[in-house]
């Protein structure tokens, strides 16, 4: 991209401008590189306009800002209503705009405009990234496919993405995540995806829209902007998702565990760490598939994959190879613990689905069974329920239970009302004293699950069991109203 996208996509004509090649596009000062444009965004705990000279001292070639910051560069205001602006060549330079958020998502539509990728777009209450890492490597062993980093899928990771596009990109996989109804359709609008896949609908983030009928809205947006000759693709097993067939104008593709589906599987079994092996039916063929993905569940994010694989016109070969390629960025990891135990972090985020599909890959395992439970965040008025339904099944999976927070301790309150014995129920109020007590009450092979929100910070208990020393940074995308789902 040179300076003159950026003018152009903000309406602003400019003329005789020299070319001025940029590298990307940051929102971390610390991330910059000689010839980045650097998005400042104002923010309650951090503002980036407070590193503005960092990022110029690093080597930033714009800075888009929307208020005054103190650096000598000179400004260039984009506010003004006339058609065009005085522009002297001169780099570094700020962009003054009225929102850094609006301009970042018109400079990323202008760019998506600009190239012609087949954009995959994932959405759903949990899943998603695994989703989008399988995805990506499926699509890979035959086209040149971008995805979005990390988290990076909401209204500012998704238009960061956005600005790697380059013309030898032939697909893009985007996870999209939202606070509010209203959001996936203006991440749809900026993208403009001809896949949709929908993962499954739960009550996670029920606090902030009240019923799954309006999570179920809100992931729907997604399936509505799709064109006719785009393909939704849907979790059959689930019928809030299934119902989203009468949404979309697109050709629908269901996947799930009924032969009702366009794409199905049986037979699924687990073999612990070394992944999941099933029976996969399409169109009356029925091929067996061994993935390293962890878990039982995990043969719906094998499912997505293969979906995409088969409407984006790949031959089994690539599909299947895909499937079986190792991966290392996927959310839950096993880590070497203390006494020869291992860890398994899942600590990104938490509901009562996802808490229950981990306690049953902890099932899986050999060895003896440990679980630490930390609270399930913005459930709403579901949050009593399931945190007892996740108390009633750790009491049925480990052989040790701790759990960490508020919400935690109903956990363990659930899975002694059901059977489980006081003396297998640790309760720690805070991290902190999880830290404390964990190593002494861990023995020789142990299997460890490390469940919980975000927000909990359970994170925290997995580096000192692990030893690992990387700092945490402060965020990995800002976001005004909180964390998506």
């Amino acid at each position: 991209m040179e300076l003159r996208d950026i003018f152009i996509a903000l309406e602003r004509p400019i003329y005789q401008m020299r070319s001025i090649k940029l590298a990307n596009f940051v929102i971390d000062s610390r991330d910059v590189v000689p010839g980045s444009v650097f998005v400042a965004f104002q923010g309650e705990r951090d503002d980036g306009h407070n590193y503005v000279s960092d990022a110029f001292n690093r080597g930033a070639q714009v800075a888009i800002i929307e208020r005054d910051v103190v650096d000598e560069r000179p400004v260039v205001d984009l506010r003004k209503d006339n058609d065009s602006v005085e522009f002297s060549n001169q780099t570094p330079v700020c962009l003054r705009v009225h929102s850094s958020l609006n301009a970042l998502q018109e400079i990323a539509a202008y760019w998506r405009a600009r190239h012609r990728p087949r954009v995959i777009g994932i959405t759903g209450s949990v899943g998603k990234t695994t989703t989008k890492e399988v995805i990506h490597t499926v699509l890979q062993n035959r086209f040149r496919t971008l995805k979005s980093p990390g988290n990076l899928n909401n209204e500012i990771g998704l238009p960061l993405t956005l600005t790697q596009l380059d013309a030898s990109f032939e697909h893009v996989v985007l996870e999209m995540g939202m606070y509010a109804e209203g959001e996936i359709a203006r991440l749809a609008e900026i993208a403009r995806p001809h896949v949709g896949v929908v993962t499954n609908v739960g009550p996670v983030h029920l606090e902030r829209l009240g019923s799954l009928s309006a999570i179920a809205r809100a992931k729907t947006e997604l399936v509505k902007t799709l064109p006719v000759d785009g393909v939704a693709i849907l979790n059959h097993d689930e019928p809030l998702v299934r119902d989203m067939a009468e949404h979309t104008k697109a050709r629908v593709f269901t996947y799930g565990l009924s032969p009702e589906a366009d794409l199905w599987a049986d037979e699924i079994v687990s073999a612990g760490l070394n992944g999941i092996h099933f029976n996969l039916h399409y169109q009356g063929e029925t091929i067996n598939v061994r993935v390293p993905l962890l878990g039982r569940h995990s043969v719906h994010t094998a499912l997505r994959a293969t979906a995409v694989g088969l409407v984006e016109g790949m031959q089994w070969q690539g599909i299947l190879s895909g499937l079986a390629a190792d991966r290392t960025q996927l959310r839950l990891v096993a880590i070497p613990g203390p006494r020869n135990s291992w860890i398994f972090d899942d600590t990104y985020n938490a509901s009562p689905a996802s808490s229950i599909a981990a306690l049953n890959l902890l099932e899986d395992l050999e060895g003896r069974k440990v679980a630490i439970m930390g609270d399930m965040l913005e459930l709403g008025t579901y949050e009593d329920t399931g945190h007892r339904m996740v108390g009633r099944r750790a009491a049925q999976v480990a052989d040790q239970l701790i759990t960490v927070g508020d919400l935690g301790r109903v956990i363990g309150e659930e899975a002694h009302v059901i059977g489980m014995q006081a003396s297998s129920i640790v309760h720690a109020d805070t991290v902190d004293q999880a830290i404390e007590i964990t190593p002494s009450i861990l023995q020789d092979g142990d299997m460890v699950l490390v469940k919980g929100s975000r927000g909990v910070g359970l994170d925290r208990l997995v580096n000192a069991l692990t030893q690992r020393t990387e700092p945490a940074r402060p965020y990995d995308q800002p976001h005004p109203k909180g964390e998506q789902g």
